[in-house]
């Protein structure tokens, strides 16, 4: 099924950061005119919002179009204000060491998981791109390639579990162990959604 352009624009949006109205039209084989267009209708809806930013030289100053927090609210969320009370409730009732036994268990599910997907795998880079897979299919929009020195990238535009992330930190280091433990190689995050960064992304090297 053909997507709207509207849904089109966001998920380029999501993925690819902030964007000249040129640049989207371009993705989505219009002119640039057109996209401005659609564009201004959708910040009518406050889907999306132009940011002026500063030439680094001379020249104008460009507008680049950024997601709103309604148009990053038409990406999965994993329910979140549920996720969060209830999380919050467990440690008020529970305790720390409740919360940590939910971790724990998640994290030794979610890892026999890869591993059992990643089996086939022949190399770490061919276990990076299947781990990608796997994580878009789980709503993370992720993505991964091969830098010039060797080391692999895994980005994940979108992250569904950030209100329970948000709650306890613990989640977001249980995926780094993780990944380390089904890549069975270094693996350092170097953007982090929590703390600002439009995405999370990993760098990945061999032990």
């Amino acid at each position: 099924m053909r997507q709207s352009p509207v849904n089109r624009i966001l998920i380029l949006l999501k993925s690819e950061g902030p964007q000249l109205a040129a640049a989207i039209g371009d993705a989505l084989g219009i002119s640039g005119e057109a996209a401005r267009q659609q564009l201004a209708k959708m910040t009518e809806e406050g889907l999306v919002e132009p940011v002026t930013v500063a030439p680094k030289g001379r020249g104008r100053p460009r507008q680049l179009w950024h997601l709103t927090a309604e148009g990053n609210r038409h990406f999965p969320d994993g329910h979140a204000e549920l996720t969060a009370t209830l999380l919050t409730t467990l440690v008020a009732q529970l305790g720390p060491a409740a919360l940590d036994a939910v971790i724990a268990a998640r994290e030794n599910e979610t890892l026999q998981r890869y591993r059992d997907e990643l089996a086939g795998a022949p190399d770490l880079a061919a276990r990076v791109e299947g781990l990608s897979a796997i994580r878009s299919r789980e709503g993370y929009m992720a993505d991964s390639w091969q830098e010039e020195d060797g080391s692999l990238i895994l980005v994940e535009n979108h992250c569904p579990i950030c209100a329970a992330a948000t709650v306890c930190a613990g989640f977001c280091r249980s995926e780094l162990d993780t990944f380390r433990s089904v890549l069975s190689a270094k693996v350092e995050r170097s953007e982090h959604i929590l703390h600002g960064a439009r995405r999370c992304a990993y760098r990945i090297t061999r032990l």
